[in-house]
């Protein structure tokens, strides 16, 4: 039964790298971020522009003109969640039946704020990316867009990386070179071989479409 893991990790971390290794192993990845970006183009657009006028331009939502609005407001924040959170939600769960159904040994969740979500019990284990707290910084200010005060704004709503590696199952750090974080995830994926999942068990028990 498919095993369910989760990658997560700070910004600048080096996390969309790290999926990157296990999508060309041939494991599915689901991109939180990535989903966000569609449903911006797509379900969430009318959504967004209701709740935050003047953030849509051509069935598009501008994630600056959006930003500016959400970021340091805790009350624009959750509105903003409320909209995005579900529809996230749901494509995350379409993901998962498709690897149950197709048996694949092993899918991974990428979630930015798992940790932060309280998101832990949607995964049997958690792999977190780090790497040090200046490698970190230099990869984050080099964004195009990126300052000083967002990055310590975005850093406020993240729990601290040594937190995260303190409760994750598996580590990947990407300070140190490709080659060593490609080695990394090959031991995970070693690790990991074989083994149940409990997530994907209660997706094949609850889905409608489940023979009797």
């Amino acid at each position: 039964m498919t095993f369910v893991l989760g990658l997560t990790g700070s910004i600048g971390m080096g996390k969309s790298t790290t999926g990157a290794m296990f999508r060309n192993r041939g494991v599915p990845v689901h991109d939180a971020d990535g989903a966000v970006h569609a449903l911006y183009r797509g379900k969430a657009a009318s959504l967004i522009e209701a709740a935050f006028p003047g953030t849509v331009q051509d069935g598009v939502v501008d994630r600056a003109r959006l930003g500016a609005i959400v970021l340091g407001s805790t009350e624009q924040l959750r509105n903003l969640e409320g909209i995005v959170h579900p529809l996230v939600r749901a494509a995350e769960q379409a993901f998962l039946d498709r690897a149950v159904r197709s048996r694949a040994p092993i899918a991974i969740l990428d979630i930015p704020l798992l940790i932060e979500s309280g998101g832990m019990n949607r995964v049997d284990a958690v792999l977190v990316v780090t790497a040090r707290a200046e490698i970190q910084r230099d990869r984050v200010l080099a964004r195009p867009g990126m300052d000083q005060a967002k990055f310590v704004a975005i850093l406020a709503r993240q729990v601290p990386d040594r937190e995260k590696r303190a409760r994750s199952h598996f580590l990947v750090d990407t300070g140190h070179g490709l080659h060593r974080a490609e080695a990394q995830v090959g031991d995970i994926l070693r690790a990991i071989a074989g083994r149940d999942g409990r997530v994907a068990a209660t997706i094949r028990d609850t889905r409608p479409d489940r023979p009797a």
